[in-house]
């Protein structure tokens, strides 16, 4: 495996207060790479580390081979995509792409072939002459883009990077971004609170919380498979129920039991999501009522209950089907092999 990233036993605090408690990662070359948590985790400290803005306070930042851990940012051969993009408003968009060539005294001819090349790399070049404020913010997310990867650096660190955009630009930026990454073969690493736009771009995911690295992983294993309630709630929706698992891998709790799901005997937590549940005749699994009804456009979210636990049902919508109605008596059928046993 060629070495992209590797952060080795990274911790980092602001005085008294931790922010990263040991972290170990290795992000391979070329590969795109997603940080995933919530607000405070430490996803963007860590990627600020990457960039040179901090130093640990024990561990070690390699790129490739070399060890990066006290190097300033200029001399990591790294470029940063903000999240507010940090154009000068007052230069048009070939001198904001040209900028790092420039302080990094390129010859005039170099400067221009470069710029142009990386303008005509994110759609751009008829906008050169513009200024930032002349542009929408997709184009100046380009813009953002176009200066980092003229520099053509080894690492490619997006902080939130479409957070400022709409919706539907967003899904179009999302495409634009992993489409130019793998053009370039860049090692690429994603700070974002959005499991969507995570697991949209991501080669792998590492899902922080409080400073700690919960699970790493495909965007598919961990949706499919998450190693805790934190994963299993922040990668997409998730009925969690709290029982106990019998002798043979059965698991109860109040008014509701499943066979066979496996596991060790004692108290668990459990995970199934709502798109593996299917509905049937009130006798043809665990009864239910239904409590509430959202139609979502590709689905039908039920709310339904069972006992004391409320579980969320997804059923995909087509025209003329089934509807159920609040109210309503019916069964929920959950194969064994959907549930997740959580740690």
């Amino acid at each position: 495996m060629a070495r992209g990233v590797t952060i080795d036993g990274v911790t980092f605090g602001y005085g008294a207060t931790p922010v990263l408690d040991d972290v170990s990662l290795e992000v391979e070359r070329g590969q795109f790479f997603a940080f995933l948590g919530p607000s405070g985790s430490g996803k963007t400290t860590l990627l600020r580390l990457i960039a040179g803005f901090g130093t640990p306070a024990s561990g070690r930042i390699l790129i490739g081979d070399r060890d990066v851990t006290r190097l300033p940012p200029w001399s990591r051969n790294v470029g940063m995509v903000f999240q507010s993009y940090a154009l000068w408003p007052h230069m048009n968009v070939q001198r904001n792409v040209a900028f790092g060539l420039e302080r990094r005294q390129f010859r005039r001819e170099a400067i221009e072939r470069k710029v142009a090349d990386a303008l005509a790399l994110v759609g751009l070049s008829e906008f050169a002459d513009r200024r930032p404020s002349q542009l929408s913010g997709g184009q100046q997310q380009r813009v953002a883009l176009a200066r980092t990867i003229v520099i053509e650096p080894e690492v490619l660190l997006l902080d939130e990077p479409l957070s400022n955009l709409d919706a539907r630009l967003r899904v179009e930026m999302r495409v634009e971004l992993r489409q130019l990454q793998r053009k370039l073969g860049i090692t690429a690493i994603y700070v974002t609170h959005d499991q969507e736009d995570a697991n949209a771009v991501a080669d792998s995911i590492a899902v922080l919380d409080q400073g700690v690295i919960q699970q790493i992983g495909t965007p598919i294993e961990l949706y499919d498979r998450p190693a805790n309630r934190l994963v299993a709630t922040f990668l997409g929706t998730a009925n969690l129920i709290e029982g106990t698992i019998e002798a043979g891998g059965r698991f109860v709790a109040d008014g509701f039991a499943l066979a066979s799901i496996g596991g060790a005997p004692g108290r668990a937590c459990i995970s199934i999501r709502p798109q593996d549940i299917m509905i049937g005749p009130a006798d043809s699994g665990i009864a239910c009522r239904i409590t509430e009804r959202e139609f979502l456009g590709g689905i039908a979210r039920y709310h339904t209950a069972v006992g004391p636990h409320s579980i969320l049902v997804d059923v995909p919508h087509r025209r003329g089907g089934r509807v159920h109605d609040v109210g309503d008596t019916i069964g929920l059928i959950i194969m064994p092999t959907q549930v997740s046993v959580l740690s």
